[in-house]
């Protein structure tokens, strides 16, 4: 097969521990031919020093503002000499073989946009991801496979909705055409939106079952009930369903977010004494208002 240069991306955030174990996994591949480029994104302590030192090879990026992940990859892109983009989280672990089959499906499909192959939560078993199922009205897309046992039931490959941002691979040619990821977003959403700008350039979404890779998720974003991931997850949900819905999906996706969702979640986090997280939905929803034409 050919051997096309790949760029990995990856973002540090507070995180040199995950993002050292991720490059010590990235030394281990056996596909000859990528170049590894770490964007720190003005984490506390710059971990230039320990990670140039123990990994000379990388090229190494540090912001002077927290540039959200959108923004922190195309700040990579800068660096980036690939006929490929591979954006990776830093608290990813890469299989050794894992980059063979993904580069040979995206050599011989012109039409792959975008591709993800399958992702495995960190105890190896647990799949995370196996192709996704589109945003519907209510802003709410589907995993397929999601916190199923992995026992090769999705060793396939296939058209998909959406990519996985953990690990989503886009060709050179792609972003020359559609464009960077978009800023707007700053965190959450952002891959689908960039998704549904390939797709309407013509492109396709594949899953790639033949391949896989560990993920330890949500490590920078303070669990599940962060200020930060609740305020980004509603003001984002509501933000990509009027980017990308349109017609009659758009006019119920947005009533429904507005009249339901909004007021129940709002009322849900105000009922548990969550005053915080109420006021970050209520900021993340006057964003919206404020910014109609984003």
């Amino acid at each position: 097969m050919a051997y096309p240069l790949i760029s990995f991306i990856t973002i540090n955030f507070n995180s040199t521990k995950d993002t050292i174990e991720f490059l010590e996994s990235a030394e281990k591949l056996t596909y000859p031919n990528y170049e590894i480029i770490v964007v720190d994104n003005a984490s506390i302590h710059n971990p230039k020093e320990s990670l140039t030192k123990k990994f000379p090879g990388i090229k190494f990026i540090r912001s002077d503002k927290n540039l959200g992940f959108a923004g922190g990859n195309n700040l990579g892109l800068t660096l980036a000499n690939g006929d490929y983009f591979f954006f990776l989280n830093n608290d990813t672990i890469l299989f050794p073989d894992f980059l063979e089959p993904i580069v040979n499906f995206m050599i011989e499909h012109p039409e792959a946009g975008m591709a993800s192959p399958k992702v495995l939560y960190s105890d190896a078993v647990t799949i995370q991801y196996a192709g996704a199922i589109s945003i519907n009205f209510l802003g709410r897309g589907r995993r397929i496979g999601l916190h199923e046992k992995d026992n090769g039931q999705y060793n396939y490959v296939a058209e998909t909705d959406l990519g996985h941002g953990a690990a989503l691979i886009v060709p050179r040619a792609i972003v020359e055409k559609v464009g960077k990821m978009p800023e707007l977003f700053f965190l959450y959403y952002e891959e689908h939106d960039w998704c549904e700008q390939v797709k309407r350039q013509g492109y396709k979404m594949y899953y790639l079952g033949n391949s896989k890779i560990l993920h330890k998720e949500s490590i920078s974003t303070g669990g599940n009930e962060s200020y930060l991931k609740v305020y980004y997850l509603n003001r984002n949900r509501f933000l990509f369903m009027r980017r990308n819905f349109k017609g009659v999906k758009r006019i119920i996706g947005l009533a429904f977010y507005t009249i339901l969702a909004f007021p129940k979640n709002l009322i849900a986090y105000l009922l548990k004494g969550r005053v915080d997280l109420a006021g970050a939905i209520l900021r993340g929803f006057y964003w919206n208002l404020k910014n109609p034409y984003r």
